[in-house]
């Protein structure tokens, strides 16, 4: 819920974030703060709008007296006039773009004027109607409070909805500048703001997504301060760890838990938590995303307190079709699709987080991975030689990278659909039958490989065979799993709270030679491979997850794109006969 007083007044679980209150008082009056989504922004909003807000002031305790605030309340509380704009409800289409804009801010501007009727001067909404254009109108108002002696307090979330939108297609580059650039309406609009902080517009709070079009306005609103990455506001939305066990003790006691607290921490922290928004608070507190922890508790309760079948709530999903016109300028895979497949591979990219950067340099190097970094699909996983380390922070962004990966594979004509995958991993699943399922894998390799072949390499191979696997709804993978024997290329962790009734798992080697490789190279790698998948299967990591599942010790070859081994280590290795041409 984004609403605070309805939360507030109605009784539900609130996690108190009330101490910010006082940061942000002591920061920039112009205040710029940039997060994922559905992390808290809007609640975070509305819960300073009414602390801040004149005419709560009588409702002032009820709201906020056992909070934080309301015990250590600052000076500021309820001494201003609050405009709110939500630019995520303004039409982002180009050609509507102003008139739609005008039209949210005439329906604020004019809820404002009755909000305050007895503090404005008489004849305020008249002269507000009479003005033509949100630009007209900021600028008409700022001028009636400033003369009534009057300071407003200015929210504004979804800041970069536009740019979001438009920059989904990258046609329309040179149509965005001319709204963000020179005398462009929304530039405009910002200039405006700009202009009434010198009367009556004493604070400002802009939250978004990304920091595109913080920078393209930047001279157009170059006296606010961006927030996002500063240490002190790390915590400031999102859940820590602490604040979640809180809440599932609170409802613990309300309901009859299966599970304990330590329990459900185990089964949620791989999926929603290890987000870090500050170099700084790397290795301190990580951060979960609190739509994800709702929704796993609402879910949990309302399974009987069972663990839930699905992980992920679907509301969570980045819009994959504007992600991927963001970031691709053609259909063919270039930078964009290095890092990404760098990123699944590795685990891991190394690059500079920018704190901002144009529209029309999106796609270079730092600032890709740290558009990335803002939607959430990475987060800060430490430094090295003066670089940030960006890692996937969980299991339910991992889905979406992997999904983004899968269909842009897909869009280059690899074909998933003569397949039933489906069968496939209930046959792994329930059969110990895990074959037919890496062979899917090797075909589709093969096949689009030999129509694309700047695409063959290990990151192609490494990256699309844990894309595949991260569909499969009976396991979660791990990638080069850390333990005592090294790394391990892929653990398929069981799902067993979810699938009581699955027998095996799976630890994979996956080695990869060039394709020009001789038939000794390969029974070298497979000899190495059967030696180490033995030795990761004995870590005591592996052992504690796959509870009562049989455990298989599996080693696949790839000499180039082509699958030469795929055995079990408890059978006899085969070499699969080469293609004929290879």
């Amino acid at each position: 819920m984004m609403n605070f007083v309805a939360i507030r007044e109605d009784n539900y679980y609130y996690v108190d974030k009330t101490r910010f209150v006082e940061k942000v008082e002591n920061a920039n009056r112009f205040f710029f703060f940039i997060r994922p989504r559905r992390f808290g922004k809007s609640l975070t909003i509305s819960m300073l709008h009414h602390y801040y807000d004149i005419n709560q002031k009588d409702k002032f305790e009820r709201l906020y007296g056992d909070l934080y605030i309301g015990q250590h309340p600052t000076p500021n509380h309820n001494k201003y006039l609050v405009i709110y704009l939500n630019f995520a409800i303004v039409n982002a289409e180009l050609g509507n773009y102003q008139s739609a804009l005008d039209a949210h801010c005439n329906t604020r501007f004019e809820s404002f004027c009755y909000a305050y009727a007895n503090l404005l001067p008489k004849g305020t909404i008249e002269g507000l109607r009479s003005k033509n254009g949100c630009v007209e109108q900021l600028d008409f108002l700022c001028d009636k409070c400033t003369k009534a002696g009057l300071r407003i307090y200015l929210f504004i979330d979804e800041y970069d909805h536009f740019t979001n939108h438009i920059l989904s297609d990258a046609t329309r580059l040179d149509e965005y500048r001319k709204e963000t650039h020179g005398t462009g309406y929304l530039r405009t609009f910002f200039d405006t703001i700009k202009a009434g902080t010198y009367s009556s517009i004493e604070r400002v709070f802009v939250t978004g997504v990304s920091p595109v079009t913080l920078d393209d306005l930047t001279s157009g609103f170059n006296i606010g301060s961006n927030y996002s990455l500063d240490y002190g506001f790390n915590e400031m939305v999102g859940f820590t760890e602490q604040e979640v066990r809180q809440m599932l003790a609170y409802y613990s006691g309300c309901h009859e838990f299966h599970h304990t607290v330590d329990e459900l921490i185990e089964t949620m922290k791989p999926y929603y938590d290890n987000y870090c928004f500050s170099k700084k608070a790397y290795g301190e507190t990580t951060m979960y995303n609190s739509n994800m922890v709702l929704y796993f508790l609402y879910k949990y309760i309302d399974n009987l307190c069972r663990i839930p079948d699905d992980m992920l709530d679907t509301n969570i999903r980045v819009d994959y079709n504007k992600l991927r016109m963001l970031i691709r300028k053609d259909k063919e895979f270039s930078h964009d699709a290095s890092v990404i497949q760098t990123l699944v591979s590795k685990g891991f990219v190394m690059g500079e987080l920018k704190d901002g950067f144009p529209a029309e340099n999106i796609a270079k190097d730092d600032n890709f991975v740290s558009l990335l970094f803002y939607f959430g699909l990475v987060t800060i996983g430490g430094s090295y030689m003066g670089d940030t380390k960006f890692t996937i922070p969980n299991e339910v962004v991992r889905e979406q990278i992997f999904t983004y990966l899968l269909e842009a594979y897909k869009e280059n004509d690899l074909s998933l659909e003569s397949y039933d995958i489906r069968k496939k991993e209930q046959l792994m699943a329930y059969l110990g039958d895990f074959k037919p399922f890496f062979q899917f894998i090797a075909d589709s390799i093969y096949t689009y490989a030999s129509q694309r072949d700047r695409q063959k390499g290990e990151a192609f191979v490494h990256g699309y065979t844990l894309a595949l696997t991260s569909q499969c709804r009976f396991y979660r993978p791990i990638s080069e799993l850390d333990n005592q024997g090294g790394y391990a290329d892929i653990f398929l962790r069981p799902l067993h709270e979810i699938f009581t009734d699955m027998e095996h798992s799976y630890i994979v080697e996956l080695k990869y030679l060039r394709s020009q490789a001789t038939d000794a190279e390969v029974k070298a790698a497979v000899e190495q491979a059967q030696a180490q998948v033995c030795r990761y299967a004995d870590t005591v990591n592996v052992k504690e997850h796959i509870a009562h599942t049989r455990l298989h010790k599996v080693y696949v070859v790839y000499r180039g794109v082509e699958m030469v081994a795929c055995e079990e280590v408890s059978h006899r290795s085969h070499l699969f006969p080469l293609r004929q041409g290879d």
